[in-house]
């Protein structure tokens, strides 16, 4: 059973970056690279996966946090 949750695990973590990099590209962020993002939330200090810094050249908040942030915002604009 163990396999099968790790390749699970696996190809989400595929799905995720995949995710974010099409949306780093859609904003435009492509011409920033790896160096351009934070290695620890700027919000909550936990580390920030080398796959999301990858993905989103220039990230500066862990993905709970910009969950979170988002989230204000989406609130604040109603």
């Amino acid at each position: 059973m163990t396999d099968v949750f790790d390749s699970a695990q696996e190809r989400e973590a595929e799905l995720l970056a995949d995710a974010l990099r099409d949306q780093a590209r859609r904003a435009g962020l492509s011409d920033k690279s790896i160096a351009d993002s934070a290695e620890h939330c700027q919000v909550c200090e936990k580390a920030i996966p080398e796959a999301r810094r990858r993905a989103l050249p220039g990230v500066q908040t862990c993905v709970a946090c910009q969950q979170e942030l988002e989230h204000g915002l989406r609130r604040a604009a109603r």
